[in-house]
């Protein structure tokens, strides 16, 4: 099989490749059957849990420092390398575990998935550390903003600063698609925003097809993120779905709607306008000084088959970069969220706001191993659900996002002073 080529433009960075597997259009329907956003079991209130002993990876040092080669580090093209030390967690010692993605807890019996780590080309991305984390966000907060996917990588970074305290809930509302979580010794804040697709959308009727008004915003997230100090973006498994596209309020089509009398539209279509009005809609806030963080795409995986005709994820290893493409579907959706985000980032700038890409998508093409597969609920439950390719064991390769995202801290000092001296341009 000949490698595929990354993909370059002079504004993306390299686009990742992956093999051609059964992710088709169809296979990621599984989210009309899985739910996608399975909220986040309640702690009590008053429970705040310390663990005292460090972890392997943290030794004595607790001082934050930027290394020089670090800087010049193109962290999101590389490979996975075994990783013996992980995890760092296990779901007796988290409670952040959603049920449907406690891998190990219903019966998974391999752990080798957990022990790897991510290796850029070129140099080293240091493992989480739980410390250096806190220390950076002290008093500040951080909001997810998305689907299920968004909240699978929250309860990572819960489970992974479980090393050092748990959150307790300080959500103002008893809806858990919207839930507050406070670190008391270090002021921190996490919350999530239930958006699957950004921007407002109707639940299906009887033709089971939503309603997505792709202009505008999902104002459950838009009107309520202002004095967040990160804003982590994701979207995308959804507008597989069946759905019905309207702009001012007017119908201009849809994605497999089956009516003869309406015009089909590419995925895409409704998923860039989404984000166009999703970007617009944070370069418009008046007193937002956060930062932007839009998460990339993170493919899934079914073989044999499709979703719902036997389709499974088995691998029991991740696959080498030269084993695979992007192609079809994945590279369009990558390149749409690569294409609208560099504009908004050219608007931002304007007004002085930063967007930063936390551009997954070559990681997680290449770990097939990483998904729940079957192990979701126990084999005897007579439950409707199918083999789930799409969300990510816990522990498992989704905690590496938090490799990223603290690397990303760690620059964000020097990068911004850099970003304060380039003119900027109309």
């Amino acid at each position: 099989m000949d490698q595929a080529a990354f993909v370059k433009s002079n504004s993306v960075q390299r686009a990742p490749v992956i093999l051609p597997v059964a992710v088709t259009v169809t296979a990621l329907v599984i989210l009309a059957i899985l739910p996608i956003y399975y909220p986040l079991r309640r702690y009590p209130s008053q429970a705040v849990v310390k663990i005292a002993a460090s972890p392997p990876y943290h030794s004595a040092q607790k001082l934050i420092k930027a290394v020089e080669d670090e800087e010049k580090c193109d962290i999101f093209t590389g490979e996975w390398i075994p990783n013996p030390n992980a995890p760092y967690y296990t779901n007796a010692t988290c409670w952040a575990i959603h049920e449907h993605q406690n891998c190990m807890k219903y019966g998974r019996p391999d752990d080798g998935f957990m022990k790897w780590k991510w290796k850029p080309e070129g140099c080293d991305l240091p493992i989480f550390n739980p410390y250096q984390f806190l220390d950076i966000v002290r008093g500040k907060s951080m909001a997810f903003v998305g689907d299920s996917i968004g909240r699978n990588h929250m309860q990572s970074l819960i489970c992974l600063l479980s090393r050092v305290e748990f959150p307790i809930d300080d959500s103002a509302t008893d809806d858990d698609y919207f839930r507050r979580w406070k670190y008391p010794s270090y002021n921190f804040t996490l919350a999530a925003f239930w958006s699957p697709f950004l921007v407002k959308f109707q639940k299906p009727g009887a033709a089971d097809l939503f309603d997505l008004y792709l202009d505008e915003s999902d104002e459950k997230w838009s009107t309520d993120i202002e004095g967040f100090d990160y804003v982590i973006l994701n979207a995308g498994q959804w507008y597989f779905r069946p759905s019905m596209y309207y702009e001012k309020r007017r119908l201009v089509g849809c994605r497999f709607c089956q009516l003869g009398n309406i015009i089909d539209l590419p995925m895409t279509y409704g998923y860039r306008r989404a984000l166009r009005t999703a970007f617009r809609a944070i370069n418009s806030l008046k007193n937002y000084r956060g930062i932007t963080f839009l998460r990339t795409y993170a493919p899934s995986h079914f073989e044999n088959g499709e979703w719902n005709k036997g389709g499974n994820c088995l691998r029991k290893r991740p696959f080498w970069s030269n084993e695979t493409a992007l192609e079809a579907n994945n590279l369009e959706v990558y390149l749409t969220q690569m294409e609208e985000f560099r504009a908004a980032e050219r608007e931002g700038k304007k007004k002085g706001l930063r967007y930063r890409l936390l551009d997954v998508t070559q990681a997680m093409l290449l770990r097939p191993d990483g998904h729940p597969s079957r192990y979701g609920h126990w084999p005897h439950e007579n439950v409707t659900l199918y083999n789930d390719c799409v969300h990510w064991c816990l522990p498992g390769p989704i905690d590496s996002w938090s490799d990223f995202l603290l690397h990303m801290l760690k620059m964000e000092g020097r990068r911004s002073h850099e970003e304060k001296l380039q003119p900027q341009t109309q």
